[in-house]
């Protein structure tokens, strides 16, 4: 591990260890914002803490618009019958979002699927997991303060950075998780994103969508109250397998009744789509409670073959 990277990681754990609550017990915000108004005086909506998220398929359709590319197999039997069936990745390459090259690309690695053969993604690959594809994780942790908010994701220590109240620069070097700039419009967050690079394993989603460097995101985080909530997890469940104790990210807190958080990501790229898309992802409240999950200690992902695991030019040391 990169010796800036694994320092940073350690500096998070030691700012947050004194406020981890024992297992059980109802998650109380990681970081609370000092300053609590926006430049025009309204309060800052607290997002702060752990947050759980029950389909490792995170992108919920929209209720009304163009969607993100669905599963074409679904689940025949059990009590989640009709939903999409996670053990079979077939992407409905037929969805009028994609671009006909981008249609023949999903429909090759659902063809691949169909045959009982893994493909690579970025997760079984060891790669990062870019945006929108990260939302897979089980769930995040949200540290935020006025300049600054750190998202961090369960699987393989990853986290993205948002600068706040600032704009991108004029030229964007691209990265793994884009340049990405915040603020806060009324009860939401705003965060806009830019320049995702390109790597080996790109993709929007489980599907092997793909996407290209005119890759532009606009995410919009709310608080929704209980009941709203849970309303629309069930409205998910109906899409994607939901797991209630996921053993690779922070489970949802059993007694936690108050607010749960929504993303809506709004997805353009003129490269890969014909017209802009939205998708959702509903988290609840989670236990604070942070595993060590990292994928190149075990990578085969399929019997025999080892992941693609990034690799430095050079030595740590």
């Amino acid at each position: 591990m990169n010796v800036q990277r694994r320092d940073f990681l350690l500096l998070v754990t030691l700012a947050t260890a004194a406020a981890t609550p024992a297992l059980g017990q109802t998650a109380a915000p990681a970081v609370t914002p000092t300053d609590t108004s926006t430049p025009g005086g309204a309060s800052i909506p607290d997002f702060s803490g752990s947050w759980n998220h029950a389909s490792l398929n995170a992108l919920e359709l929209p209720l009304s618009g163009p969607g993100p590319v669905r599963n074409r197999s679904r689940q025949s039997t059990g009590p989640q019958a009709g939903a999409g069936n996670g053990r079979q990745l077939v992407g409905d390459y037929t969805n009028p979002i994609l671009q006909p090259w981008a249609a023949e690309v999903v429909k090759k690695f659902g063809e691949i699927s169909l045959a009982g053969k893994g493909y690579p993604t970025p997760r079984n690959q060891c790669w990062p997991e870019q945006v929108p594809f990260v939302f897979i994780n089980y769930g995040m942790q949200v540290l935020q303060r006025p300049d600054k908010i750190t998202i961090l994701y369960p699987f393989d220590h990853q986290f993205r950075q948002v600068r706040m109240n600032q704009s991108h620069p004029a030229q964007v070097t691209p990265s793994w998780y884009g340049d990405s700039v915040g603020h806060y419009e009324g009860d939401e967050l705003v965060i806009d994103t830019v320049g995702v690079k390109i790597g080996p394993f790109s993709m929007i989603d489980w599907y092997g969508t793909p996407f290209t460097e005119a890759l532009h995101l606009v995410e919009r985080y709310r608080l929704l109250d209980y009941e709203a909530t849970m309303k629309a997890i069930e409205r998910d469940a109906k899409e994607h397998v939901q797991n209630a104790n996921p053993d690779n990210g922070s489970p949802a807190d059993p007694n936690y009744k108050g607010k749960g958080l929504q993303i809506q990501v709004t997805v353009e790229d003129e490269g890969a789509f014909t017209m802009p898309w939205s998708a959702n992802v509903t988290l609840r409240r989670a236990i604070d409670e942070r595993l060590e999950l990292v994928c190149a200690e075990n990578p085969q992902w399929f019997p025999g073959q080892n992941s693609a695991v990034p690799r430095a030019d050079k030595p740590d040391f």
